[in-house]
């Protein structure tokens, strides 16, 4: 199950650089974000992309184990009532 999970993970991963890519080729102008009064410098389109993308990425794989320790005492109480619950009395 564990390999079906990476490969599914490498699919959407690819997926999303390939669509990147496409996206960056059409787009080429230069854009600048403003944010309140801040204004970044000029840059293409495909290149402010892939640094979102990138961002979001490490921010959730940075966030995505304090996830688990914030919950890992809850789940483990579920499993222990479901384990409880699906308990077979007729043997």
């Amino acid at each position: 199950m564990k390999s079906l999970a990476t490969l599914v993970t490498t699919i959407i991963i690819a997926f999303w650089v390939i669509a990147i890519a496409i996206i960056s080729v059409q787009n080429a102008t230069p854009v600048s974000l403003k944010f309140l009064s801040f204004q970044s410098i000029q840059i293409p389109m495909g290149l402010l992309l892939a640094f979102c993308a990138g961002a979001g990425m490490i921010g959730i794989a940075v966030i995505q184990p304090l996830w688990g320790l914030a919950g890992g005492e809850k789940r483990d109480s579920t499993q222990q009532e479901d384990t409880e619950f699906f308990v077979d009395e007729d043997f």
